[in-house]
């Protein structure tokens, strides 16, 4: 007897500027899922707008009172989902508290943990109460006084300026002379109403991530990323030809385990669930975290497959893997 595959609800879209990458995340979701065990469709979310978009192009109208969709005049529901959403309300934990009130699971981490996560300035401060090494930063509010003068004597130049919630470098600059800082600062209000300014840190980045399961915890091989720019902004990450990514990085047996170990307590600290990456800079041998993504790209170019693939894991299983956690969380 064929056994009953299981309705996922893959979300994508979201209400930030990633959300292209998140329906290309989807895309790639929905492609690689195992078709045996999920009968998934893609759920379109923008504000009150919430849509099943069937395979053959068709939108169909979600009910947020219970996440039921009606095609053909029968309602259906959804016994998991799948959270592609980068940025909010998916990864600032807004929908995952929503799915757990209606009873439905949903993979990456509850709701706490997103909206921690998702502050980056609080998120480090609170790492850096626990002994993890962050860089130098301010945080400043779009309706308070800016003083650039203040700010460089903080943080010190170059500096890194960006949205405090929000991801994918977008609004992000790299500053190296206070006449800069302003319209730096100007362009990170544009995608979020805090801004984080953070010391510069001159060394490698690497880029960690660990997957939980229902058996055990992976921490996958780490990934360097030389961006041919100074910065890895947003044109950097997702323009081809314009980063190099090198899994597993080529760094001293010794230094890859100490971050791969860091990972794993960062992880564990901030209670995180499904796979999520961590990103650092290394400066004068010490790993310096700069921040987690906890609903990390799954696109054709996106790194954590690529970690996965290095781990001897396919993009199917991994879905899987997320899925199986999910529903039995």
């Amino acid at each position: 007897m064929e056994r009953k595959r299981i309705p996922v609800a893959i979300i994508a879209g979201g209400d930030s500027s990633e959300y292209d990458i998140s329906l290309k995340s989807a895309q790639n979701v929905l492609d690689h899922i195992d078709k045996k065990r999920f009968d998934a469709e893609i759920v379109e979310i923008r504000g009150h707008q919430w849509q099943v978009v069937s395979s053959g192009g068709k939108r169909y109208p979600v009910n947020r009172h219970n996440f039921s969709w009606t095609p053909n005049g029968k309602e259906k529901h959804f016994a998991a989902v799948f959270n592609a959403i980068h940025g909010t309300p998916g990864e600032n934990g807004l929908l995952p508290a929503y799915f757990k009130l209606i009873g439905i699971p949903v993979t990456g981490c509850e709701s706490f943990a997103g909206a921690l996560t998702f502050n980056k300035y609080f998120c480090n401060q609170f790492l850096k109460q626990a002994g993890i090494q962050v860089a130098n930063s301010i945080l400043i509010h779009k309706s308070q006084p800016i003083s650039t003068e203040n700010i460089t004597a903080h943080v010190g130049l170059p500096c890194v300026v960006k949205p405090n919630n929000g991801g994918s470098s977008l609004g992000a600059s790299l500053v190296t002379n206070t006449a800069d800082l302003q319209n730096a600062i100007d362009l990170a209000f544009h995608e979020d109403r805090q801004v984080l300014i953070e010391s510069w840190l001159n060394g490698p980045e690497i880029t960690c991530a660990v997957m939980h399961s229902t058996t055990e915890t992976m921490v996958f091989p780490l990934t360097q990323v030389i961006s041919k720019k100074k910065f890895f902004d947003y044109e950097a990450k997702y323009t081809p030809g314009m980063a190099d990514e090198i899994t597993p990085a080529p760094l001293p047996e010794k230094l890859t385990r100490s971050i791969q170990d860091l990972s794993l307590k960062v992880f564990n600290l901030l209670d995180c669930r499904g796979v999520v990456r961590m990103d650092y800079i290394i400066q004068n041998d010490t790993p310096y975290f700069l921040e987690v993504n906890t609903i990390p790209g799954l696109t054709r170019e996106s790194i954590v497959p690529k970690q996965a693939g290095k781990s001897g894991l396919s993009l199917k299983a991994l879905i899987s893997m997320l899925l199986d956690e999910a529903i039995a969380r």
